[in-house]
C-alpha cells in the first residue's frame, strides 16, 4: 500500500493525527481521581504514561502499564441497574480517553446506565512524537486488506484487564447499585476487538451480559455457545475495516444469538460515541440504549 494511502487511513482514525503531523507535544494527564487500579504485572506504574492531544478535545494516552477503571454513575433517580464498561480504541498503541471513553460514559450515565471507563494496558510506543506516528503507520498498514488477520492477533493484557473490570463491577454491584447480571461492555475499534476476544475466551459464567462492537473488523468469527447479545455498528465509508458485507453479524445470527447491526452511510472510522456531526452516527448511543431496553436490560432496579 502506498504511503499516501496509509496516511489517509491515519487521518480517519479515532485519534486523528493530521493536526499533530509536525510534533506531538505532551499534555497533562486527564484528572481522574476516581480511577481504581486493576491487577497488573509487577512494576506497573502510571508514571510510564505519555499523554498527547492529537486533535482538539481528543486527548489520548500511551504506554499504559497500570490498568484502571473509573466509575461514572447515574443520578440514583434515573438509575436502571444496568452497567456498561467502556473500552476506548487506538490500535492497542493508544487510547482515545475522551471521545471513546469519558464522553461515552457520561452520555450513558445521563441515560440511567452506570458506566465504567476502562484504561487497559497497551504496547510500548516511542515517547517522541514522530517515531510514534511511524509506529502507528506500520500498525495500520495491512488492516484494510485483511481484517480477518487483524482479528487473528490476540491481545492478552487488554482482554485480562476487561475481565478484571467485569469482575470488579460485579463484586461491588451493591455499592454501585447495579445488577451483576446486567453488566456488559461497549468497545470502539481496538476496544471492540478486546470485547470480542473476551467473549470468545472466557467461560460462559464470566461472559458479559451483552456487548457493543463499534467499528470493529467485520470478518467472520466463531461464536461461542451461549454468546451474549451483540450490537454491531460501523460506517460504510470506514477506511480501516472496509465492511462490504457483515459476516460477524451473520455468524451471530446463524448461531441463533441476538444481534443488531447498524451500518451508517457516512462516519468514517473513529466517529466516537457521540458520532460525527452531520451524520446519523450521532444516533449511536440512542440506538444502543434502545437496543438494551429491547433486550430487557434497562428494567428499573429494585428499590
Amino acid at each position: 500500500m502506498r504511503k499516501a494511502t496509509i496516511w489517509t487511513i491515519l487521518v480517519a482514525l479515532a485519534c486523528p493525527v493530521a493536526a499533530a503531523a509536525q510534533s506531538l507535544a505532551p499534555i497533562e494527564p486527564l484528572a481522574d481521581p476516581a480511577a481504581i487500579a486493576l491487577p497488573a504485572s509487577k512494576g506497573a506504574s502510571r508514571s510510564s504514561e505519555v499523554w498527547n492531544m492529537l486533535q482538539a478535545g481528543n486527548p489520548v494516552v500511551r504506554n499504559v502499564t497500570q490498568p484502571t477503571l473509573t466509575p461514572v454513575l447515574p443520578d440514583p433517580a434515573k438509575a436502571t441497574g444496568a452497567a456498561v464498561i467502556v473500552a476506548p480504541g487506538g490500535g492497542f498503541l493508544m487510547l482515545s480517553m475522551q471521545t471513546e471513553g469519558f464522553a461515552v460514559a457520561k452520555a450513558l450515565a445521563d441515560r440511567g446506565i452506570a458506566a465504567f471507563v476502562l484504561k487497559y494496558r497497551l504496547e510500548t510506543t516511542p515517547v517522541e512524537g514522530k517515531a510514534f506516528l511511524a509506529a502507528m503507520m506500520e500498525r495500520f498498514r495491512s488492516a484494510p486488506n485483511d481484517p480477518a488477520a487483524v482479528l487473528a492477533v490476540r491481545h492478552p493484557d487488554p482482554t485480562a484487564d476487561a475481565l478484571a473490570a467485569l469482575r470488579l463491577v460485579r463484586s461491588r454491584a451493591a455499592e454501585w447499585k447495579v445488577d451483576p447480571a446486567r453488566v456488559g461492555l461497549i468497545g470502539f475499534s481496538a476496544g471492540a476487538m478486546t470485547a470480542l476476544e473476551l467473549v470468545q475466551t472466557v467461560p460462559q459464567a464470566e461472559q458479559p451480559a451483552f456487548f457493543g462492537y463499534v467499528y470493529g473488523p467485520q470478518a467472520v468469527e466463531t461464536v461461542p455457545a451461549g454468546a451474549p447479545p451483540m450490537f454491531d455498528a460501523i460506517a460504510f465509508d470506514d477506511p480501516l475495516f472496509r465492511p462490504m458485507t457483515f459476516p460477524i453479524a451473520a455468524a451471530w445470527q446463524r448461531a441463533k444469538r441476538p444481534v443488531e447491526l447498524h451500518a451508517y452511510q457516512k462516519g468514517g472510522h473513529g466517529f466516537g460515541g457521540l458520532g460525527a456531526p452531520g451524520t446519523t452516527t450521532t444516533l449511536l448511543l440512542d440506538q444502543f440504549t434502545a437496543w438494551l431496553a429491547m433486550q430487557g436490560f434497562l428494567k428499573k432496579a429494585d428499590r
